[in-house]
């Protein structure tokens, strides 16, 4: 059976691009569509007995704004199939339980009852830090979102760390038909000191070779499955989550590894994550990996 592409939707305007976002998505990867709205209206509305005769209006508000977000993407790709439908959850025990059975899931960086204020809202936050399967917020500017860049940046990790993350960057490019910007960053440990310049800079060099052979072991073996992907590498000194979000302002996605313990049930959204999903200039997959 063919995972599908969950997208959360809300009739907020940034959920709106999402859906957009996803439709795109789905027709690259060959994929059925699954918009849901959390609605917690049937909850309430049986703990206690009706006497009018019509449906709650958060019920009806629900399935309309399913409808006309489905409408939306069929109007967008006619070829890609879409389903939806409204579930009596909140947004994110409903987004948890789909991820168990999708491709992906992918969210708006804000929802309706967001604060205009926040970086990123509640729900995309909460997602993308307990998620089992992929999460796409979809953010940054309208051609990053639009795919203009032809450009898919994953930050590689230690060897393990983030395999999941680099095999789903490898797909991606792969399904865009476009070039994958592979980032390692670096930095010289502060208690590393030298004596003088030439010291200095053979310090520098080793540091970024180390990066760099890093890199490559990271890259080996997905380069190997996907040898039509053309790979540009850097190893870039300093802080990850800087050297990504820079390179974010003319990318098509972003990719990044987000570790998984058992045991643990809090968020596990790393610093680099973290920073991504609230300050990147393009669309966000945190990609779960297992410790």
């Amino acid at each position: 059976m063919e995972l599908p592409l969950v997208v959360g939707v809300d009739g907020s305007e940034s959920s709106l691009r999402a859906v957009d976002w996803a439709v795109d998505e789905a027709a690259r990867h060959g994929l059925p569509l699954r918009l849901v709205y959390a609605s917690l209206w049937e909850r309430y509305e049986g703990g206690r007995p009706s006497f009018g005769t019509g449906r709650p209006a958060e019920e009806v508000m629900a399935e309309h704004i399913v409808a006309s977000c489905a409408e939306r993407a069929r109007l967008r790709d006619p070829e890609v199939k879409v389903s939806g439908e409204v579930l009596p959850d909140d947004a994110v025990s409903t987004l948890l339980h789909a991820g168990h059975e999708s491709f992906a899931l992918v969210t708006g960086s804000r929802g309706r009852g967001e604060l205009a204020g926040m970086l990123l809202g509640s729900v995309g936050l909460t997602v993308a830090a307990r998620a089992v399967c992929p999460v796409v917020v979809v953010r940054g500017g309208e051609r990053n979102q639009r795919g203009s860049f032809g450009r898919v940046v994953v930050g590689v990790g230690d060897s393990g760390h983030g395999a999941a993350a680099v095999r789903f960057a490898f797909r991606e490019a792969e399904a865009r038909d476009c070039a994958l910007h592979a980032v390692r960053a670096w930095r010289r440990p502060a208690h590393d000191p030298v004596d003088d310049l030439v010291a200095e800079e053979d310090a520098v060099r080793v540091h970024e070779e180390r990066a760099v052979t890093r890199l490559d072991e990271g890259l080996r073996r997905p380069a190997r499955d996907h040898p039509g992907v053309e790979v540009h590498r850097q190893a870039v000194h300093g802080p990850t989550h800087r050297v990504l979000l820079d390179v974010s302002a003319d990318a098509d996605l972003v990719v990044v590894g987000a570790l998984r313990r058992q045991g643990h049930f809090g968020l596990q959204l790393g610093r680099v994550a973290h920073a991504l999903l609230h300050h990147s200039e393009c669309p966000v997959a945190v990609v779960p990996q297992p410790a």
